[in-house]
C-alpha cells in the first residue's frame, strides 16, 4: 500500500515543458545550433536546475556557447508568454489530486524550478492546496538525478520512500527518484523512454490519471 504520491511540476502538472522546448530551439536556430543537437540537450537538461545544467548542456552543444546566458535569452522568452498566457494544468492532473485526497494519500511536489517562479505558477492556478508539502530546486544541494529532492520531500511527508509513488516526465527525474528507492512512474510528455528510464521506472503511461490504479 502506497501511502504518498511525489509528484514533479512541469511537463507533470503544467503543461510548461513544451514551452521550454519551444523557446529553447528558437534561440538554438538563432545561434546555428542544429535542431537534433538541441533536442539531445533539451532532453538531458529536463529535470535539472540550471547550475547544475550548464556543464550537461554545454558538453553536448559545444561551439563556445555560455549556457547561463543563453538560458537567460531563453527564459526572458518563456516568462514574457507565460505573463500573457498564464500556465496550462495537464489532462487529468486535478482529477487525480483529488482522488488522492479522497483515498487519505499524502501529496507532495518536487520541483527542480527555483522557489520564486514555481510559487508564481502554482498560485496563478491554485494549485498549492493540493500539496501537503513542496519541495523546490534551490533547497536542495544536488539536482535531479541526484535523489535529494525526492529524499527531502519524502522525509517532508514522513514517508519511507518504499511507500512512495514519484510521478515524472524526464529522464533525470525518473532517475532520481529510483536512486531514492520510490516507485517511479513515467507519464510520458515530451521525452519517450528509453533504455535508462526502463531500469527505473515501474510504469509507463500516457496520462497521469492510470496512477490511481496503483492506489
Amino acid at each position: 500500500m502506497f501511502e504518498a504520491v511525489v509528484f514533479d511540476m512541469d511537463g507533470v502538472i503544467f503543461d510548461t515543458e513544451k514551452l521550454y522546448r519551444r523557446f529553447y530551439m528558437e534561440e538554438g536556430k538563432k545561434r546555428g545550433i542544429p535542431d537534433d543537437i538541441m533536442t539531445k540537450a533539451c532532453e538531458r537538461i529536463a529535470g535539472g536546475t540550471k547550475f547544475d545544467n550548464k556543464p550537461r548542456f554545454e558538453a553536448i552543444v559545444g561551439r563556445g556557447i555560455e549556457y547561463l546566458e543563453f538560458r537567460d535569452r531563453v527564459m526572458e522568452n518563456f516568462e514574457s508568454f507565460v505573463l500573457k498566457n498564464g500556465v496550462e494544468i495537464k489532462e487529468g492532473v486535478i482529477e487525480t489530486l483529488e482522488y488522492l485526497k479522497e483515498h487519505n494519500i499524502k501529496t507532495a511536489l518536487a520541483t527542480s524550478t527555483m522557489e520564486e517562479r514555481a510559487k508564481r505558477y502554482l498560485a496563478s492556478r491554485d494549485m498549492n492546496k493540493y500539496f501537503d508539502k513542496i519541495i523546490y530546486g534551490d533547497m536542495v544541494e544536488h539536482s535531479k538525478p541526484d535523489p535529494d529532492i525526492y529524499l527531502k520531500a519524502c522525509a517532508a511527508v514522513n514517508v519511507e520512500p518504499a511507500r512512495a509513488i514519484a510521478v515524472e516526465d524526464s529522464i533525470n527525474g525518473i532517475v532520481s527518484a529510483g536512486r531514492a528507492g520510490m516507485y517511479p512512474v513515467m507519464v510520458i510528455d515530451l521525452i519517450q523512454p528509453n533504455e535508462t528510464t526502463a531500469q527505473y521506472a515501474k510504469q509507463v503511461y500516457d496520462n497521469i490519471k492510470s496512477i490511481c490504479e496503483l492506489i
